[in-house]
C-alpha cells in the first residue's frame, strides 16, 4: 500500500512551525511496510485543501492529514474532506461529552465553537483524543482510506500508536523492520565502494545510506512476518557490512558516538574528562546530553585561553611559546595535565582553529588537533577540517570521541 501525507496549516508555509509529523508518521508508516511516496503542505484554504486530497487520491491507497481540527473558522479540514467525499457530518455525542469533561476538569468554560469538533463525518471510525479536545477520524471510501488526526504531536502521536497503528497493522500482514549503522572516519565514496556489491544485490533487505555532518548512516531494512523474519534477513547483511567497513562501524543499533564510548568506559566502571579549546564544550554538551552520564564523565574544562591552558591544565608556557596553542604538543599536554588534576581514566583534549578568522598559511581554518590519554597512554590526532565553523567543531568531537573508542577496543 502506498500513502502520502498532506499537512494543513499556513502557519507550516509560512516557516513558523516546523513540520515533524510528517517525519513521525513516514517512520511508522514504513515500520507497517506502508510506502510514503509524497508529502504535501497546504494553507488553511479550502479550494487548495480539496485539489490537494483529489490529486492525492488519485495516486495514493492511503492518505493522512494532519491539522485543521481545531475550533475556529479556518480550521476546515473535517468539513472540507467531508464534503469533497460527499459525506454529511453527524454529531458524535461521546467526543461532545468528552469535550466538555475536557473542560470541566480544566475548571474552564467551553466555547460553543468547541462543539463543531464534535461533529464527524457519518460512517467513519472515531480516533478519541485524550489529550486535546479534537478526536480524528478514520474514512474507508472506495478501497481508499483517509485518516484525519490533529497537528500538536502530543495529541497526533499517541492517537496514531493507539488506533491507527493496530488499524494499519491489521490489514498489511506484514512489518518493516531496521538496523542503524553508524559509520566514522570514511568518506562517503569509499564507503560506497566497499559495499557496491551488496547495494546493487538488495532487494530484502534493501541498504540505504545518509551522510550527515562527518559522518554517515546506513538503514538496512527488511519487510517480514514478525521480528525474528525480519531479523533473520538483516543480521547476515549488517555481518557483512560492519566487515567491508572495519574498523569504522562504531554501532548496529543507531547510537551515537557519545553514547557507544560512555558505555564502553561503564563497562570498565572508567571515568572520563575533557578539556575543550576551540570547541568551547561541545564535547562535554555531547556528552551530558546522554542519560546516566553522571556515571562515567567526571568534569570539562573550556580553557580558551594560552592562560587558562597553564592555570587549570598545567600546559608549559615554553610549549605554548614555542608550537602554539594549536599544535600536537599543547593538546598532549592539555590531556595529559587533565587527567593528572582529575585523576580520571580517560582524558580527551581538542585544540585548533575553528574559524572562520584566525588562520594563517602555516596553520588555516580547519586544522585541529585532538589527543586521548587512556591509562596513561596517550594518542593524537592531525585533523585537517573543512566546512563552516559549526561543521568544523562537530567532527572534531567526534574524532576524539572515536580517537577514545579506538583505544577502548585496542584498534590504535
Amino acid at each position: 500500500m502506498n500513502a502520502e501525507i498532506i499537512a494543513v496549516g499556513t502557519e507550516l508555509l509560512m516557516g513558523q512551525i516546523a513540520n515533524t509529523n510528517a517525519q513521525y508518521l513516514s517512520a511508522r508508516l514504513a515500520d507497517l511496510g506502508i510506502n510514503v511516496y509524497f508529502h504535501s503542505v497546504v494553507g488553511d484554504n479550502p479550494g487548495r485543501l480539496r485539489a490537494c486530497l483529489k490529486q492525492a487520491l488519485e495516486r495514493s491507497d492511503i492518505v493522512i492529514t494532519t491539522g485543521g481540527l481545531g475550533p475556529t473558522k479556518d480550521d476546515l479540514t473535517k468539513e472540507t474532506i467531508a464534503g469533497a467525499l460527499g459525506l454529511p457530518l453527524v454529531l458524535h455525542q461521546e467526543s461532545l461529552d468528552y469535550i466538555r469533561d475536557f473542560f470541566e476538569r480544566l475548571s474552564r468554560r467551553m466555547c460553543e465553537n468547541n462543539v463543531k469538533q464534535a461533529y464527524l463525518p457519518a460512517g467513519c471510525m472515531v480516533i478519541p483524543n485524550r489529550n486535546g479536545t479534537a478526536p480524528g477520524c478514520i474514512i474507508e471510501r472506495e478501497k481508499k482510506t483517509v485518516v484525519m488526526l490533529p497537528g500538536p504531536p502530543k495529541e497526533l502521536i499517541p492517537m496514531f500508536e493507539d488506533m491507527v497503528f493496530p488499524y494499519f497493522e491489521g490489514k498489511t500482514h506484514q512489518i518493516i523492520g531496521s538496523r542503524m549503522l553508524k559509520v566514522f572516519g570514511i568518506g562517503e565514496s569509499e564507503m560506497e565502494t566497499r559495499i557496491m556489491d551488496l547495494v546493487e544485490r538488495q532487494s530484502n533487505p534493501t541498504i540505504a545510506p545518509y551522510a550527515d555532518m562527518g559522518e554517515i548512516s546506513l538503514r538496512v531494512t527488511a519487510r517480514g512476518h514478525d521480528r525474528d523474519e525480519i531479523e533473520s534477513l538483516i543480521a547476515p547483511v549488517v555481518e557483512k557490512i560492519r566487515e567491508r567497513l572495519h574498523p569504522h562501524v562504531y554501532s548496529d543499533a543507531g547510537e551515537t558516538m557519545e553514547e557507544v564510548v560512555l558505555k564502553l568506559l561503564a563497562e570498565r566502571g572508567w571515568m572520563l574528562s575533557t578539556a575543550e579549546s576551540c570547541t568551547g564544550g561541545m564535547l562535554a554538551s555531547r556528552l551530558i546530553s546522554i542519560p546516566g552520564a553522571s556515571r562515567v564523565f567526571d568534569r570539562g574544562f573550556v580553557t580558551y585561553s594560552n592562560e587558562s591552558k597553564i592555570q587549570e591544565l598545567g600546559v608549559n608556557r615554553e610549549t605554548l611559546d614555542t608550537c602554539g596553542a594549536v599544535s600536537r604538543e599543547t593538546a598532549e599536554e592539555m590531556a595529559k595535565g587533565l587527567a593528572e588534576r582529575t585523576r580520571t581514566t580517560a582524558a580527551l583534549a581538542i585544540t585548533g582553529i575553528a574559524g572562520p578568522d584566525g588562520g594563517t598559511p602555516e596553520k588555516p581554518v580547519g586544522l585541529v588537533y585532538v589527543a586521548a590519554f587512556l591509562n596513561r597512554r596517550m594518542e593524537s590526532l592531525k585533523l585537517n577540517l573543512r566546512g563552516d565553523r559549526q561543521r568544523i567543531r562537530s567532527v572534531s568531537c567526534l574524532h576524539a570521541l572515536d580517537l577514545l573508542r579506538k583505544m577502548l577496543f585496542g584498534m590504535v
